[in-house]
């Protein structure tokens, strides 16, 4: 699919992986529509990118109906999901003191991670479905997975579940969305120089890069962003995961 002209909506464009995207995305022609719960992050983003932004709960089936709505009366139906939005956490199943992983916690990753990925697919979609393919296909989605998808650290119980399970849906949803000429692709990327991530101390960013075999070094968002760039030229991918992560494995 080429690029240029076609609406393109990124979650969790405000920083980080979903900024860089949503700026390739932009310099490539494509018309952005950014979605994030971070208001100042996405419109300072959607004003440097000249894309358009919706504050978006991607937990909320009305708050990502609306900003579909929305998104849609300005550039029309979107052929392109960029699924970002995510946190993370570090908590351990029992802690130090024998307590146990608060219920809670473990849920709103689970709900933000997984079921607001799935809730925007799904939702997107459902409304790409009633437009003409172009060529050989309508459009294509990908989501964001984790490395820890794969081997996690400890303290990543949700997250890695979190992970998990959007690898382990990615397959059975592009075969729900073949007939509609829908692509779905996940991507699992290592450890990339997010906001997050930034604000670790050096120390432990030296140790993060020293786990990586080549190139050694954190990720950059940018190379995510080209990723995904190729992702979507290449009709091919399709239901399936796929590291991004310089051969690196967590211990």
């Amino acid at each position: 699919m080429d690029i240029k002209g076609i609406a393109a909506i990124v979650t969790g464009g405000g920083s980080g992986l979903g900024a860089a995207t949503a700026q390739l995305l932009a310099a490539q022609g494509a018309i952005v529509t950014i979605l994030d719960r971070d208001t100042i992050a996405g419109e300072c983003m959607a004003a440097k990118t000249g894309a358009y932004f919706a504050e978006c709960d991607v937990t909320s089936e009305e708050g990502v109906r609306s900003a579909l709505e929305a998104s849609e009366a300005r550039h029309g139906i979107a052929r392109i999901l960029v699924n970002c939005a995510g946190i993370s956490d570090l908590i351990r199943t029992v802690d130090d003191t024998g307590k146990p992983h608060a219920l809670e916690a473990f849920r709103r990753i689970i709900d933000i991670n997984l079921i607001g990925t799935f809730n925007m697919l799904s939702q997107f979609a459902a409304r790409l479905s009633s437009v003409e393919p172009i060529g050989e296909e309508r459009g294509v989605i990908i989501n964001t997975s984790s490395i820890a998808a794969f081997d996690g650290i400890a303290g990543q119980a949700a997250y890695g579940a979190s992970k998990s399970a959007i690898v382990g849906m990615c397959l059975p949803i592009a075969r729900d969305l073949a007939p509609l000429k829908i692509r779905v692709v996940a991507i699992a990327p290592g450890t990339f120089l997010s906001p997050m991530v930034e604000a670790l101390p050096q120390q432990y960013k030296d140790a993060l890069a020293a786990g990586v075999p080549h190139p050694s070094r954190l990720g950059r968002t940018e190379e995510f962003a080209r990723f995904v760039e190729a992702i979507i030229s290449t009709p091919m991918a399709n239901g399936t995961s796929i590291r991004l992560d310089g051969a690196a494995r967590l211990q």
